[in-house]
């Protein structure tokens, strides 16, 4: 049935609806590790447009003088870029008067970031105002790294016991695999556009862990319900039949929570533009791997049926019909 709207039964999305999701597991499964892999690749060659809080340096945040004055951006670019600090970004921040610029990790140690901080202050002169100056050192920046690494691996590790305990080590198989695709294509998408990656990145990814086990929970949970309901029916009708059952739930609540992460995209700001992209990226990338990543290797690897009460069911009708 077609995919259509009833507004006067409160359903955006027919109850009937049946789409043949199961023909398209093989090519998009092929389509997600291809994306794996040039993922890997892209952050293998290009790496990571790391920020602050990872590679080191030193966060000004400065305000132009003046309740209607706003904050000019061209001049403050040329001064910063004539006083030789390698790799300076500048961009609003904010209001029209708050501007943010962040000064690469400077040779000579602490010392040496504190006469680029005095360096640019000097530059702007009296037309700007210092609002805030975080500086992180390279000991820090490596420690954030680390731990942010350990966040990541260690939420993935939770989510497979979990997912182990609850259901069948399929099932916990095609979760991580899932889990690892959804981190990693986003990580590749931020490498191939050069986004900067720091801690508010690293706060996506785990809520991005979070949203797609939650899906896949919710589809494994009505697979397995079916897998001792219909215990004739073929596999790969099985799997269609709970996709399908499973789909109006899945489509509206990432459409809702997309929404309102592109009202913070486009909203938000400098500050949390990062983030709000990659978990814009990341709730749709999740919502994919839950459907073509977790369904194809459950009918790959195979699961276990519940064969008691055999004679009571028939194909494609409950054991109790």
């Amino acid at each position: 049935m077609l995919l259509l709207p009833h507004f006067k039964g409160r359903s955006l999305i027919s109850p009937d609806i049946t789409l043949p999701l199961m023909k398209l597991a093989r090519p998009a499964f092929m389509i997600s590790m291809a994306a794996v892999v040039l993922s890997l690749a892209l952050f293998a060659i290009r790496g990571l447009n790391y920020g602050v809080d990872f590679k080191g340096g030193t966060m000004l945040e400065v305000q132009s003088k003046g309740e209607n004055s706003k904050a000019d951006i061209t001049f403050i670019r040329n001064k910063v870029s004539s006083l030789g600090l390698g790799d300076v970004q500048i961009q609003s921040f904010g209001s029209e008067r708050d501007v943010l610029i962040r000064i690469e990790q400077q040779r000579g140690g602490e010392e040496a970031q504190q006469q680029a901080l005095g360096k640019v202050l000097a530059a702007l002169g009296d037309a700007y105002e210092r609002r805030r100056v975080e500086v992180v050192g390279p000991a820090v920046s490596s420690e954030l790294r680390t731990t942010g690494l350990i966040a990541v691996l260690c939420s993935i590790v939770a989510i497979i016991l979990y997912v182990w305990f609850r259901f069948e080590w399929q099932f916990a198989v095609g979760a991580v695999v899932a889990l690892a695709h959804d981190v990693l294509v986003t990580v590749g998408v931020f490498s191939l556009l050069q986004l900067e990656f720091d801690l508010s990145t690293v706060a996506a990814l785990l809520t991005i862990l979070g949203y797609s086990v939650n899906d896949t929970v919710v589809i494994s949970d009505r697979i397995r319900e079916n897998l001792r309901r219909y215990k004739r029916m073929p596999l790969t009708e099985l799997l269609d039949r709970s996709l399908n059952e499973t789909l109006t739930r899945t489509v509206m609540t990432s459409l809702t929570t997309i929404v309102v992460l592109i009202a913070l995209l486009v909203l938000g700001g400098a500050v949390i533009r990062n983030f709000a992209f990659a978990m814009t990226f990341g709730v749709i990338i999740g919502t994919y791997s839950s459907v073509f990543v977790v369904a194809p290797l459950l009918l790959f690897l195979g699961v276990k049926r519940d064969w008691s009460g055999l004679n009571q069911g028939a194909a494609g009708t409950p054991e109790n019909a």
